[in-house]
């Protein structure tokens, strides 16, 4: 048997990854991406926009007579533009480590860029903003949706945050959508999970599946439900990233499309500068450093915003 060599970082092709690190990353980004894993992929072009059919309604067909006029389907569909837009990473790592142990530095990114992405995406697609708060990539995005519930409203005695979901639902439905799924914040679930009636019985049992390491996770008022830490905006423990207030979002999926480009450049450098979050510039030359620039290409676009209704909380204080 023919021991197989290790990877050096001389292996690795310094403009794109190698299809077996492509094809996981991008799995993992939708699967942990909540956005993603209710709204419905389509093709992305690289190069030039696609027009991405979003429906707005079922045609309609009807009874017509032996070579008779056939009738015209009522139906519409919106027509929406997609393009590609940048996700980029820098990641440091010690020069020691990419050296003696490339093929556990690969693994490693198989873990952490699929979490960058998909955060990265949620937080542009629900609040159209960055990450550090800047106007988001996509012109549209999910809480412009004029609907909204406070949770908290419904009393106990009434069905409490239940019924806070159920009243959401109906504003979708009354409206003529169809209510497909919620994402929501962390931050929910042990309020939905810890929910009781008057009699101290959990009412909210099935919205959570424990060891999927998925963003989809169970049900909620009988439709799909999908956690993500953008929701709320505050994605990390220390950060200036702040607390919207935004702990579930939820309408008609069908009028939401995304897509993932087919190739994740990578550019590695030993000689260049970064600077850190607190301002501080860091010379990979003088520290030793291998710096690693990653980038991805997504797509997303949104039919009617009002196909969708936000419930809020009270913003965390820290």
């Amino acid at each position: 048997m023919v021991a197989t060599a290790p990877l050096k970082l001389s292996d690795v092709d310094p403009t794109f990854l190698p299809a077996t690190l492509v094809g996981p990353i991008f799995e993992k980004s939708v699967e942990q991406s909540a956005v993603m894993s209710l709204a419905r992929r389509v093709p992305l072009s690289m190069s030039a926009t696609t027009a991405v059919p979003v429906p707005l309604d079922v045609p309609t067909a009807d009874w017509v007579d032996q070579a008779g006029r056939k009738p015209l389907g009522t139906g519409g569909v919106d027509i929406k533009q997609m393009s590609g837009k940048k996700i980029a990473v820098l990641i440091p790592v010690s020069m020691e480590v990419a050296q003696s142990n490339a093929g556990g530095l690969w693994t490693q990114l198989q873990s952490d860029l699929p979490t960058a992405f998909s955060r990265a995406f949620d937080r542009a697609t629900i609040h159209g903003k960055t990450m550090k708060g800047a106007t988001g990539p996509f012109p549209d995005y999910l809480a412009m949706t004029s609907k909204s519930v406070v949770l908290g409203t419904a009393t106990q005695g009434n069905g409490g945050v239940w019924k806070d979901f159920v009243d959401g639902m109906e504003e979708i439905i009354d409206d003529d959508w169809d209510y497909t799924g919620t994402v929501a914040d962390h931050r929910l679930k042990p309020k939905l999970l810890g929910a009781t009636d008057t009699s101290g019985r959990p009412i909210l049992v099935d919205t959570f599946q424990p060891g999927t390491g998925a963003a989809l996770a169970g049900t909620l008022i009988g439709e799909p439900i999908a956690y993500s830490r953008s929701v709320s905006g505050k994605v990390r423990r220390q950060s200036t990233s702040t607390d919207s207030g935004l702990r579930a979002i939820g309408g008609d999926w069908s009028q939401t499309a995304y897509g993932v480009g087919m190739d994740i450049s990578v550019k590695i450098s030993r000689e260049a500068t970064y600077i850190d979050e607190d301002g501080g510039v860091h010379s990979a030359f003088q520290e030793n450093l291998v710096l690693l620039l990653a980038e991805a290409y997504y797509g997303f676009v949104l039919g009617d915003p009002e196909a969708f209704v936000k419930f809020t909380g009270t913003p965390s204080a820290t």
